[in-house]
């Protein structure tokens, strides 16, 4: 039986009788208690949030994008007038930390930094890193207490402003269609670029990962590092395929994470003897740190479902 409040109030007597007849009752009315509305399915929450976090995210890489590459373009202007009156511009790390902390504040990027102890700031290194979105650089000028400048794709030398820019800040460029000569090119790029006291990143995968997998390691990477007898940094990155995978064209939000491994001494060592071997104990040690990392993710995804 439905639980139902009823209640009852007096009739209005006829004014004549108001002394001499007491109050009359009328008909009792139920007053139905409501009902609370059913719990919106969980599924529809989640489509709903999904739905908005997508809305966000398109706004965002619609409106913030063309902006930033406005932003780039001033820099690199000024960058480049500033190289024209002085060959190596005192401000230009400055300038480099405010661009990478503008476009990682697009989607944005959280950064969470571990091992930094085991970094030297006052020692050059080749910084190994895996690859696995545009924002690996960002994510690594601004965690990373060094001065920094990575390899390059020759390709870039044809934007507008950005190549000569980037050639005047010390990016070193690779051309991979040149052969044995590119070989001597990168050496006499990594040259400047350790007498100027920079460190040098280098993606020891070759290109973006198009899976989130960390794939096989190039040996350029450990062949600079021998042969300029600079230390290998192992660093690992995770969580920017998340932000902007490789063929997307949306930007969304992520929590990258970077783990320094212990660097790794190159003096002694020869590219014939030893290259190879370097190239395989990093990528065996950063592939067991990478996987550590993405299962830490998937345990705290879960957590908050």
């Amino acid at each position: 039986m439905t639980n139902v409040r009823r209640t009852c109030k007096p009739a209005p007597s006829h004014p004549l009788s108001a002394q001499r007849e007491p109050d009359r009752l009328i008909a009792c009315q139920p007053l139905h208690r409501p009902h609370p509305s059913p719990p919106r399915p969980a599924g529809r929450r989640a489509g709903y949030a999904t739905a908005m976090s997508s809305l966000v995210a398109a706004l965002r890489t619609v409106v913030l994008v063309p902006l930033f590459f406005v932003l780039t373009l001033g820099i690199a202007a000024w960058i480049t007038i500033a190289g024209s009156i002085r060959h190596d511009p005192p401000s230009s790390d400055r300038v480099i930390q405010f661009w990478a902390r503008r476009f990682i504040g697009i989607p944005p990027v959280t950064v969470e930094l571990a091992g930094i102890e085991d970094i030297d700031p006052d020692q050059q290194y080749v910084v190994v890193s895996n690859h696995l979105s545009n924002f690996d650089i960002p994510v690594l000028f601004t965690s990373l207490p060094l001065t920094l400048r990575f390899l390059a794709k020759q390709e870039l030398m044809k934007i507008p402003l950005v190549g000569h820019a980037m050639k005047v800040v010390g990016i070193v460029m690779i051309d991979r269609s040149a052969g044995i000569s590119a070989h001597q090119a990168i050496n006499e790029g990594v040259t400047r670029a350790r007498d100027r006291g920079f460190s040098l990143v280098v993606f020891a995968e070759g290109t973006r990962s198009r899976t989130g997998e960390m794939a096989d390691f190039k040996k350029g990477g450990f062949r600079i590092a021998i042969d300029a007898a600079m230390p290998v940094l192992p660093v690992v990155v995770a969580g920017t395929f998340e932000a902007n995978p490789p063929g997307a064209w949306l930007i969304r939000p992520a929590a990258a994470k970077v783990r320094v491994l212990s660097p790794i001494d190159t003096n002694g060592m020869t590219i014939k003897d030893d290259a190879v071997r370097l190239m395989k104990t990093v990528r065996e040690d950063m592939l067991a740190v990478y996987e550590e990392l993405r299962t830490d993710d998937g345990r705290s995804e879960r957590a908050q479902s």
